[in-house]
């Protein structure tokens, strides 16, 4: 690789996932009180929200698969764009809600190319800088969902709804045309993922822990922040723009916390530890939700909310695939992300059901609850495997690999 395209590689690939995320965010504010506007139910603007999490998790281990046996990473990365931006243009010409319902499983297909982000971006660092690569992705990650969320709410508060996912399409646009400059690397010497691969991946059991912690992780902030806290709002008097500000204000904590908990935290008080705390937080101030007495407090606590799950995100994202051969690694992310692709789809869709047949209030508290108990849950269940693990796996001998598979 050439000197030019090192001094340029991280900043250019931060601007392209920035980019990606706000054309994917900039209707989150909005889309489900928006669905509601056009005569859905609590339940099925829930299924709306939530078909974005089922398509990843449908779609995302064969983008592993097929990422680690091609070693086309960009490519994925650039069709993840171009699916993000029709996804946008599709909710701006349309108001019928199958179709909306429809074009989010679009937006479902391109977020499971984040797979491929992830993995390219930990590429360019040290295998032992792997919970530092992801504390840097996640945090571009956050500013683009939070700059597209606040954005999105700007947008429909002063002009209309649909104008959100306008300037999401054109975002995505812009970023789509600047992937096919993203740097392309992989190891020449990685051996091809086969069918044994995947199902010896698939087995790993810290991929597991980590995978199941991360549904229940997903749960709690799909059926809150991306789904229905906006939705809260508005028994509390929030305009468009406040629904934008509060997924913002949420969100901006939860930059700053990837990256302070993926490098320094991490580092300072243990990976476990930054887990459990940011479960704890999280837990505690959805819980409060329904009991909050104005739109002021509820934008408090839901920051501090989003303290912790910024950091918990990028430690258990970089705990998934840290000890992983570099031939494996997309296939982890991909089942990683597959399997908690499970929890974007169930949160929103618990929450709309107990929209509909308790209230919102109650489905609040028993999120919450489930945040605090799966905070006990990491203790009990996380063991942190030393990356010099995976290392010393790579530089054995093939014959020592086949004995032991044998």
């Amino acid at each position: 690789m050439s000197e030019s395209s090192r001094s340029y590689r991280i900043p250019l690939f931060c601007t392209v996932t920035l980019l990606f995320w706000f054309s994917m965010y900039t209707c989150v504010p909005i889309l489900a009180a928006y669905v509601e506007y056009l005569g859905a139910s609590h339940k099925m603007a829930g299924m709306i929200v939530g078909m974005y999490g089922l398509s990843q998790m449908l779609l995302r281990i064969p983008v592993g698969i097929v990422s680690d046996r091609f070693h086309k990473r960009r490519l994925f990365i650039s069709f993840g764009l171009l699916f993000s931006v029709l996804a946008g243009a599709g909710i701006l010409i349309s108001q019928e809600v199958t179709w909306i319902l429809l074009l989010r499983a679009l937006a479902g297909a391109a977020a499971a190319t984040w797979v491929d982000f992830t993995i390219l971006f930990a590429s360019y660092y040290k295998q032992e800088e792997t919970t530092k690569a992801m504390g840097t992705i996640s945090f571009y990650n956050s500013l683009g969902q939070m700059t597209g969320i606040l954005s999105g709410g700007w947008f429909a508060d002063h002009f209309s709804w649909e104008a959100s996912f306008l300037i999401g399409a054109v975002v995505g646009t812009i970023g789509f045309a600047a992937s096919f400059f993203l740097v392309e690397k992989f190891d020449d010497n990685a051996q091809k993922i086969t069918y044994s691969g995947v199902v010896e991946v698939a087995k790993d059991r810290t991929l597991l822990t980590v995978s199941f912690l991360s549904i229940l992780f997903q749960v709690l902030t799909f059926a809150t922040v991306f789904g229905f806290t906006p939705v809260f709002a508005q028994s509390l008097g929030a305009t468009k723009l406040d629904m934008g500000l509060l997924t913002f204000f949420s969100t901006f904590p939860t930059a700053l916390a990837s990256w302070i908990g993926g490098s320094y935290l991490s580092r300072k008080i243990g990976e476990k530890n930054v887990v459990i705390a940011g479960f704890v937080l999280s837990g505690v101030f959805t819980v409060l939700i329904p009991v909050l007495p104005s739109f002021g407090m509820l934008l408090f606590t839901q920051a501090l909310a989003g303290l912790g799950r910024g950091f918990a995100s990028p430690v258990l994202m970089s705990l998934s695939i840290k000890h992983m051969e570099s031939g494996k690694r997309a296939t982890a992310m991909g089942f990683y992300q597959a399997i908690y692709g499970l929890g974007m789809f169930l949160g929103p869709l618990f929450m709309g059901a107990a929209g509909d047949w308790l209230t919102l209030g109650q489905g609040f508290m028993i999120v919450g609850a489930l945040g605090c108990v799966t905070a006990w849950l990491a203790h009990l269940m996380l063991r942190i495997v030393p990356a010099g693990k995976a290392a010393a796996r790579e530089t054995a001998p093939a014959s020592n690999a086949t004995n032991a598979r044998g």
